[in-house]
């Protein structure tokens, strides 16, 4: 048998294409006695950095075992140009091209290999990513190239009977690689007749491979063998069946889908000499190219890219000349007062770490410039001369941030922060995660956090004992994070940045819905093996949290065991084949803030490809192939530019605030001591603000009563998973100093701001080093290994923390006791310093809240008005703190949400839906400049209908923006005796009347008196209904602003439901109710037929809490349709009842649907208004009873008073009045801190 391995083979990252997941393909091939094997996938690189790691760690076991290394052939299949990757036309054949297998045969081919997959992304791309000859033989260089499947250029032309065009690429090819250019046999017939299968393609390779042979010894150009691999058994094929339908939107049964022969698996060195056997030297030829192929590392050394050093501070050539290598070698091998120098060859050791002296001499520059902005930027926040301990801590980060050689990186991201807010106007986050433990950092404006007033460590962000890249992640306002990038870019050059590329995987539901889809399984049964998948699964017995894939699920949940064994074949599949695809790639996307600076060209170290910016619409971005998790192991260097919404809300807060009062709010220098600020934080105040807006941390907010800064990092630090339930003894001991307890005294230094409880990981570094005089570097290991579970190296560490301890004079029982602690609570433990930060950010929201709430809420609907249940919730919060939620107007709104002149929000023109922000500038613009309209004639005289069209005064007038005008909505779009709307006259009054204001101002004879043109009679109009009129407000501005159709129905709501209409999907929910009860008004209807040719319906319904769906099925869809009427305002009582005995199934059952008017007519028989004997006014009686007039109805009427001072109530009924709640009364009493009701 000859030796054989594959050349020819795609993984799952031939996207949608290939199945095969590279560890397995790698586990084949070194079990089936292969040497080593090729991955050439469709036009990309990206499986190259998973197989090198993957071979990497394979061949170190390997090597242990004295065996030799299995070696991995980095290669793509590339698409080559029909004319050259420049050509773009399709009618001439450009979109796509021939096939070519690549292969790289040293570090230098796989640099060629990059930019030739690089170019045909960055330069080729049309349709697919394209390389042409020119590259071709440019990059030529220690590449090898076969001339791939019958989709090959030589092939391809065989077939189309080109046979000169086949010789000509066959002979252009030889003559740029040379010995380097192998032609490919592919042989693969379909034997098994009932095999559903492409049996074209063999017969086309069998018409290509003669040829090929021949010409094979007519041009002395050597033949290889292969398969073109996507998938990796023979019993997978059907698994690669259904994802090329996931690919293509095909199902099984389409006639014109795209098929493969299902030959395409990883076949065995005997399968395949069992093909091949008469062309033997096509198999050993394998081994020739991997004997042509060297072993070498694609991973390298930290990629530092270039900050421009103004040149009057200094140049390398001048530090060449001042500095000797002596001098240099012993500052970068001892500490950061020039002692502890390492020995001569340790020192050399790790200048050469850092890239030889040439290099170092470089980063001696950077961190002298970066010493001088860190003692320029200290000297300002902490005063000149500084204090010792600053000086010292100082001196110690510059000089780590040196010797590890990253001062270039603190300067670049201190350089694109200061552009940020200088140049660039985008607001910047006080820091994030562990970098706000630098000092340095602090000093440069990188953060804004004194890292030495909260004890926050610069170890957690480097540790000076381990060599790991600094990790700085910045927070941009998000309307500004593109900015930045794009200044990044021409500063540091475009084709020197790249975002970093994420992989898109099938997760357990989609995979299973795309295979359901695949399979003709009904909708409604893929969605209910959806939604039989559990959202956690339970802890397995370890403790430890169970993965979340399907065959975990399965394990859990008997409704899937079922349907693996269920009669319809479909559904078995469905869940046979879902298995086989979970986790396969199924596109890429951009990480959300990595983002790649690097010295050279990106292409020069990864292969980048493109994709569309995701900050400037209509542009490309240059993207790594490879992704975040592997990408720092190349060399290059990630930063994180991050968009927090927070940030922009802030700026728009601060905007709002000068609009409408004229203060202009610095958001660094607010007092963080403010009381007021601190009042809303212990009333649990809090909707709105950053990071303590849940109801549960209000809960808790209300409880603790924060009084300082402290208090507030604390509770973001404990409120999460774990952590959480040491927040009732957190607050008991705020409240009871006496409970606060310290093993040992001298641990109240870093204790005491959380009450003897440990609740961040500086923390247990201090203390560490504090009781048993653990180095910076050793705390930070203890930090690592307690929050991550790695029990090995802490039990390594306890011994020298007791006998150090105890060396230092403490007991070694009480030692064991606090490490015991450590170990229970430090995987919990928070990062102190991200949670400082966001705390600051959050305590700037909450005083914006706390001083200017109006304003601070009219931002955020401005910044979160495309999220309705986001407005719902910030308009109920408005009403709860009395401030007023106006609709539009023209004379009161800005461009955005808006505060008028007595505290009212109203609502922003832009907001409207058909208007524009050209539109609503120029409204705004005009009324500023001239003031407010008079009335609409005024109106349609002074805007700019270049901006301001029909379309815009209809939304305007529709929405309620010209109800100032004191017309009714309806009179806008009354005819005239003409048949004209209002509005149309409206238009074309004013368009003549500013046209003869022009022609005055232009004519000689202006001064002279202009001929009065008359205003457009208002038509008189029949009244529309409340409901169409709330209607049509809401369809332009997404909410029901100046009442709700479901007001007269608020108590019935609020009093005899028990459910919300959002509520209605959680079946688990609504089953342990005894009876569900609910109402809102319909929106939308649709009938619809079931594939057995059964009836069936869905109902959206609406009420103040959101919207939600109602499925009826049957019968049940039969008897209720006719009350299902789009605007009618129904109240449904319902049951949840298993579907079959002993089911875990739930079927909604409708007991009765009525109409909500006959619900508020006879099920609210009693209505009790409630108060105190001394609230009980002659006002408040005289209130009421103004309400009541002429409500009458079937209610009872009572009034329960009750005398706190002698405990006593007595209730009174009104004998000769029977009425109908009115609304208004409901919101009177709901508006009362000392009224309240009852009913029934």
């Amino acid at each position: 048998m000859e030796d054989f391995i594959h050349l020819h083979v795609h993984s799952q990252y031939s996207v949608l294409d290939g199945e095969s997941k590279i560890p397995n393909l790698i586990r084949k091939a070194i079990d089936n006695g292969m040497k080593g094997m090729a991955l050439t996938d469709h036009g990309v690189m990206y499986g190259i950095k998973e197989l090198a790691d993957c071979c990497a760690s394979v061949n170190k076991q390997r090597k242990k075992e004295g065996l030799e290394p299995f070696k991995p052939i980095y290669g793509c299949e590339m698409y080559v140009a029909r004319h050259t990757k420049e050509d773009k036309v399709q009618a001439n054949g450009d979109r796509g091209g021939y096939h070519l297998i690549v292969l790289a045969k040293n570090k230098n081919g796989y640099r060629n290999l990059i930019k030739l997959v690089s170019n045909a992304w960055v330069d080729g791309f049309y349709g697919r990513p394209r390389t042409d000859r020119a590259d071709l033989e440019r990059y030529h260089e220690d590449l090898i190239v076969c001339s791939a499947c019958i989709a090959g250029e030589v092939p391809a032309k065989i077939l189309q009977g080109d046979i000169d065009g086949a010789r000509e690429a066959l002979q252009w090819y030889h003559r740029v690689f040379g010995d380097d250019y192998y032609l490919e046999l592919q042989r693969h017939e379909v034997t098994d007749p009932n095999v559903v299968a492409n049996r074209e393609t063999f017969v086309l390779q069998e018409q290509v491979n003669p040829v090929l042979i021949k010409w094979a010894k007519e041009f002395g150009v050597k033949l290889v063998c292969t398969n073109d691999c996507h998938f990796e058994d023979k019993e997978t094929a059907e698994a690669h069946d259904h994802l090329l339908c996931i690919s293509t939107g095909k199902d099984l049964e389409d006639p014109n889908r795209l098929r493969y022969s299902k030959q395409e698996w990883f076949k065995t060195r005997e399968e395949m000499n069992a093909i091949f056997a008469d062309v033997p030297e096509a198999l050993s030829n394998t081994l020739e190219i991997l004997d042509k192929v060297e072993m070498y590392s694609i991973d390298h050394g930290p990629i530092m890219p270039t900050f421009p050093i103004p040149e009057d501070f200094g140049t390398e050539e001048k530090l060449m000349q001042t500095v000797s290598r002596e001098e240099l070698l012993k500052e970068f091998s001892s500490d950061e007062n020039g002692e502890n120098t390492l020995p001569p060859e340790e020192g050399e050791r790790k200048i050469e770490s850092l890239g030889g002296y040439e290099k170092v001499y470089r980063i001696k520059l950077e961190a002298d410039y970066l010493a001088k902005l860190a003692y320029e930027g200290a000297a300002k926040l902490y005063g000149d001369p500084l204090p010792e301990e600053v000086r010292e801590r100082v001196n110690f980060e510059l000089h780590v941030m040196k010797t590890m050689g990253f001062p270039g990186y603190f300067l670049i991201v201190s350089d694109f922060i200061r552009a940020a807010r200088e140049e660039l106007d985008v607001m910047v986050g006080p820091g994030r995660g562990s970098a706000a433990g630098s000092v340095v950092a602090y000093c440069l404006g990188i953060t804004q956090i004194d890292p030495l007033k909260y004890d926050l460590l610069f170890e957690r962000f480097l540790n000076p004992d381990r060599v790991n890249l600094p990790d700085i992640d910045t927070d941009f306002d998000d309307d500004g994070r593109g900015r930045v990038l794009r200044w990044v870019m021409d500063k540091y050059g475009h084709e020197n940045c790249a975002h970093i590329i994420t992989y898109a995987t099938m997760a357990t539901k989609n995979s299973l819905k795309d295979v359901a889809r695949v399979e003709r399984l009904p909708l409604e049964r893929s969605n209910q093996l959806c939604k039989a998948i559990p959202d956690r699964l339970p802890d397995g017995p370890d403790g430890k949290s169970t993965k979340m894939n399907l065959p975990n699920a399965i394990k859990y949940t008997p409704e899937l065991q079922q349907a693996e064994i269920s009669d319809d074949p479909r559904e078995r599949n469905t869940i046979k084949y879902a298995k086989i695809l979970e986790g396969t790639v199924r596109g890429t996307g951009l990480h959300a803030c990595g983002f790649i600076i690097c010295r050279d060209p990106i292409d020069h170290w990864v292969p980048i490809s493109t994709a569309d910016d995701p900050d400037f619409p209509g542009l490309k971005t240059a993207v790594t192939q490879y992704d975040g998790h592997v990408i720092e192991s190349t060399g290059l260097i990630k930063m994180d530019f991050l968009g927090l919404k927070t940030l922009s809300e802030l700026k728009e807060a601060v905007k709002v605030i000068k609009q409408a009062t004229g203060d202009e709010i610095d958001l660094e220098k607010i007092p963080i001591d403010d009381e007021l600020t601190f009042k809303l934080y212990q009333d649990g105040n809090t909707i709105g603000t950053f990071q303590f807006e849940s109801p549960g941390m209000q809960k808790h907010l209300r409880e603790l009563h924060p009084t300082v800064f402290e208090d507030l990092i604390a509770m973001n630090a404990l409120y999460r998973p774990g952590p959480m339930d040491y927040i009732p003894e957190f607050i008991r001991r705020k409240h009871d100093p006496s409970l606060v307890k310290y093993d040992i005294p001298c641990m109240e230094k870093y204790l005491k701001d959380t009450y003897g409880i440990t609740v961040y990981q500086e923390q247990v570094m201090l203390l560490s080093r504090q009781l048993a005089n653990f180095t910076r570097g050793e705390s930070d290991a203890l930090r690592k290994a307690m929050g991550k579970k790695k029990k090995d190296i802490v039990d390594k560490m306890k011994p020298k923390f007791i006998s150090q301890g105890t060396a230092n004079g403490h007991d070694p029982k009480v030692l064991e006791k606090i490490w015991g602690d450590w170990e229970k609570f430090a995987s919990y433990a928070f990062n102190k310093s991200h949670a400082t930060c966001y705390s600051w950010v959050a305590y700037q929201t909450a005083y914006l809240k706390a001083h200017y709430p109006a304003e601070f809420m009219a931002a955020l609907m401005t910044r979160r008005f495309s999220q309705i249940t986001e407005i719902t919730k910030l308009m109920e919060d408005c009403k709860a703190n009395k401030i007023a939620t106006l609709g539009p107007s023209v004379n009161e709104s800005y461009v955005g949400f808006g505060v008028n002149e007595r505290g009212e929000i109203r609502f922003g023109l832009s907001a409207i839906k058909g208007m524009g922000e050209s539109a609503a500038q120029a409204i705004v613009t005009e009324r500023e400049k001239n003031g407010p309209y008079k009335d609409i004639f005024d109106f349609v005289q002074r805007v700019d209908f270049s901006s301001v069209n029909k379309k815009v005064l209809e939304s305007l007038a529709l929405s309620g923006g010209l109800d100032c005008f004191g017309l009714m909505r309806e009179q806008y779009f009354g005819t005239n005796a003409k048949g004209e709307t209002f509005l149309d006259s409206l238009v074309r009054y004013g368009q003549r009347y500013q046209l003869d204001k022009q022609q005055q101002a232009n004519s000689l004879f202006g001064m002279m008196e202009a001929v009065e043109i008359h205003t457009p009679p208002v038509p008189k109009v029949e009244p529309w209904g409340n409901i169409e009129r709330l209607n049509r407000e809401r369809d332009l501005v997404g909410i029901y602003l100046s009442a709700h159709p479901l007001d007269d129905y608020s108590l019935i709501l609020r009093s005899l439901c028990n459910t919300h209409v959002c509520e209605l999907e959680d079946m688990s929910s609504l089953g342990q109710r005894e009876e569900i009860t609910f109402g809102g008004i319909v929106t939308d209807v649709q009938s619809k037929f079931s594939a057995k040719g059964n009836p069936w319906g869905i109902v959206s319904l609406e009420d103040y809490q959101g919207s939600g769906k109602l499925k009826l099925f049957g019968e049940e869809w039969g008897r209720w349709q006719s009350r299902m009427i789009v605007g009618s305002v129904i109240y449904v009582t319902a049951k949840c009842v298993r579907r079959y005995q002993n089911s875990e199934r739930l079927s909604f059952n409708i007991l009765n649907v009525e109409y909500m008017q006959t619900v508020k007519e006879r099920k609210i028989e009693k209505f009790t208004v409630v108060a105190d004997s001394d609230k009980f006014t002659d006002q408040v009686v005289d209130d009421i009873l103004s309400m009541l007039t002429d409500c009458k109805g079937d209610t009872q009427l009572f009034f329960r008073i009750c005398d706190r001072e002698h405990n006593s109530t007595i209730t009174l009924r009104s004998r000769n009045t029977l009425v109908t709640v009115p609304a208004a009364l409901v919101n009177y009493l709901d508006n009362q801190p000392d009224l309240s009701y009852v009913v029934n």
